[in-house]
């Protein structure tokens, strides 16, 4: 839609109510898999199947160690939460993640991931949202001064740009008492781009023809990438450190005074590992639904103007408070929706690390597990009319709908994103007062579509124009 967000006559908001956001069409098996392979781009959506989309649980086409979906939401539940330790994280995307975050909580296992657990989790608590919901007011004060100057101006601006900087800054508030730099924000967007589309875990030849456990080397550019975000991260630790760091009431400062069962606390790499996990998870995942859910605010004028007739009756024309937030229904359901259609985390792989059986099936030793979010989310045993924006799907009164277990934006069992909360919250905080604010058009010319690599982002920035709304 390349026009301001006008008030909309009865007739055209029974249009923008089918609202169907794009998504790559599925495809049979064997045409999806030379999608995949001749597109070049990484585009793990390109190789799921139309069938991946009906099927409890499947092949994912044809490879070299095997590839199995899992979609039953009872099956899904078991290998997540995985109480035997046979399914850990792959070892794609440990590899693929390690240059970046090292053997961090996000990819450890076993011993090593309780240990790191019982230390971070105290720290965690500071993430409270009640307790961190100043760091986000400022940060969408920030993103609204942006946008203020984009609006006078009439400038264009990349949207991606814009909430991967917004987010960050709230995470670095929240997480090192202080606000980002735009220009350190850019350089890690850029370089967290290049990693995702450049890192080996996304080449889809590896993922047919690799055996398991095949140690793969990155490329040069990749790691120069993750060089470049850890030494921001390094530069943000360095005075919480000492006794310099004392002054510091914050995520960072628990982080490094906290020591385990023997009394050793972590060095300063894995302080970057741990602290670069909570930035990452904290800023990139929030940045990829923020992305998605202001696009479809731009193409659901309806929405929009939901959201302001909701705001205004629940805050006013004052600012919205903690207290407000939680009032924000509709808001709150618009995120969710986002989270359903656009999940930031598109796949969760695990590796069976011996020969098992799932729901009766032979699963072999090596083989690569997937839960995927992206599939969950639209399967077309689970959702009424799946590939339709409709945020009335999370009403009550529609609680009948859904499939318990069908929608896991957040992942599920002892590795829940401990952050839900916090993300919720942000989210909805953010949408509410940017729409309140401003109408968002999308640029002439905009090719908008999905592609999951590590995260679930457009194949392209999203350009787009913001305009402040009127009364």
């Amino acid at each position: 839609m390349n026009a301001p967000l006008p008030g909309l006559s009865d007739s055209s908001e029974g249009a923008l109510a089918r609202l169907r956001p794009p998504r790559p069409a599925p495809l049979p098996a064997l045409a999806s898999l030379l999608r995949a392979a001749l597109s070049g781009d990484g585009n793990l959506l390109g190789l799921l199947p139309a069938a991946a989309y009906r099927m409890e649980m499947g092949p994912l086409g044809w490879s070299r160690r095997s590839t199995i979906v899992v979609n039953r939401p009872d099956l899904v539940r078991a290998v997540l939460a995985d109480s035997s330790g046979v399914f850990p994280k792959s070892d794609l995307m440990v590899n693929a993640l390690e240059p970046l975050i090292g053997d961090s909580i996000f990819v450890s296992s076993g011993a090593t991931w309780r240990r790191q657990r019982d230390m971070i989790d105290p720290a965690l608590t500071m993430m409270r949202v009640n307790r961190a919901f100043p760091a986000i007011v400022e940060g969408v004060e920030a993103c609204r001064r942006f946008l203020d100057e984009r609006a006078a101006k009439s400038e264009s601006f990349s949207l991606d740009q814009a909430m991967s900087h917004l987010t960050a800054d709230v995470i670095v508030r929240t997480v090192f008492s202080r606000s980002l730099e735009h220009d350190a924000s850019r350089d890690v967007f850029e370089a967290f781009t290049l990693f995702e589309r450049s890192v080996a875990q996304v080449e889809i030849r590896r993922l047919i023809m690799d055996k398991a456990w095949t140690k793969i080397r990155q490329r040069d550019d990749v790691l120069d990438a993750c060089r470049r975000i850890r030494g921001h991260l390094d530069a943000l630790l360095a005075d919480h450190l000492g006794d310099d760091g004392a002054r510091f009431d914050d995520i960072a400062r628990q982080v490094a005074e906290a020591h385990d069962f023997e009394g050793r606390a972590f060095t300063r790499e894995e302080l970057i590992d741990q602290l670069g996990v909570l930035f990452l998870a904290g800023h990139e995942t929030s940045a990829s639904a923020l992305t998605w859910a202001f696009y479809l605010l731009a193409r659901a004028p309806e929405s929009v103007r939901r959201i302001r007739a909701e705001v205004a009756q629940v805050a006013g024309d004052g600012p919205i408070a903690f207290e407000h937030v939680k009032k924000l229904a509709y808001t709150r359901n618009v995120f969710r929706e986002t989270l359903r259609l656009y999940p930031p985390i598109t796949f969760l792989p695990r590796v069976a690390q011996e020969e098992t059986r799932i729901g009766g099936r032979r699963v072999r030793k090596g083989a690569l597990v997937i839960v995927a979010p992206w599939v969950l989310h639209r399967h077309r045993l689970y959702w009424r009319e799946p590939d339709l924006f409709d945020p009335d799907r999370f009403l009550p009164e529609r609680e009948a709908e859904m499939t318990p277990g069908a929608y896991i934006p957040f992942g599920l069992g002892p590795r829940v994103c401990a952050g839900a909360a916090f993300a919720t919250v942000e989210a909805t905080l953010i949408l509410a007062e940017l729409a309140r604010r401003f109408d968002f058009t999308l640029a002439p010319g905009a090719d908008v579509r999905p592609a999951a690599r590590l995260t679930t982002r457009p194949v392209r920035e999203i350009m787009c124009f913001a305009s402040r709304a009127q009364p």
